[in-house]
């Protein structure tokens, strides 16, 4: 039963190779936006997204307005592929920690490379928060340094347990409408659905996440 429980976060699709992360860049298939002549509803609301992100990333980005794009970008990735994922027979790749770790990582070392090299002084005073006691300021020292080390794992971990966490109870209930009445599958069925709708919600809102945390993260070297 949890062999076939959690047998849907399985990459593998053969001993040797592994296509279920192709399935990352289904995307990449659509045709760009430039190539048609007239503005879909679809290119339209893709593009309003985009603009209420960048301003909304801008007011937190006070001297580096040019990282919006990369913000925007990563949310628009992490959007995609959770939503992918609520299809039948498509891998969520958001659901494992390379795919989240690959993202964080490199980001959250960018910024502190950036803010320690570049600004060192300004990286030190974020260690001592304004206010704080003589006494204090050593382990407050230890305390900013771990959850400055802990933020990039935070970042993979929050994305990859909520993913989980919503495709694990519909694969439960999935499982249970085999053997289950007709009444009992109307119920299930149900639930399924507004699991569904919860989960459309969730994708959302994990993306979002990710790509406001790590904006307010590289506000603090600016």
């Amino acid at each position: 039963m949890m062999t076939n429980l959690f047998s849907t976060f399985d990459p593998s699709t053969s001993m040797y190779y592994s296509m279920n992360w192709l399935s990352t860049f289904i995307i990449l298939l659509l045709m760009p936006y430039p190539f048609w002549i007239m503005k879909s509803r679809h290119s339209m609301m893709i593009q309003m997204i985009y603009n209420n992100l960048h301003q909304e990333f801008k007011t937190l980005l006070f001297k580096s307005n040019g990282l919006t794009l990369m913000m925007t970008s990563i949310f628009m990735f992490i959007l995609i592929n959770n939503m992918m994922g609520l299809l039948p027979y498509i891998f969520t790749s958001s659901s494992h920690l390379v795919f989240s770790l690959a993202l964080s990582l490199p980001l959250w070392i960018s910024i502190m490379l950036f803010g320690w090299i570049n600004k060192t002084q300004h990286m030190f005073s974020h260690l001592i928060p304004s206010g704080t006691p003589a006494m204090l300021m050593p382990f407050m020292v230890c305390i900013e340094t771990i959850s400055n080390i802990i933020r990039p794992g935070s970042l993979a971990v929050r994305l990859t347990a909520n993913m989980i966490a919503g495709h694990l109870l519909m694969s439960l209930l999935g499982n249970n409408t085999t053997s289950a009445q007709n009444m009992v599958i109307i119920a299930l069925m149900s639930i399924q659905i507004i699991l569904m709708l919860f989960e459309t919600a969730v994708a959302i809102i994990q993306a979002y996440v990710f790509s406001i945390l790590t904006t307010l993260y590289s506000s603090e070297v600016n």
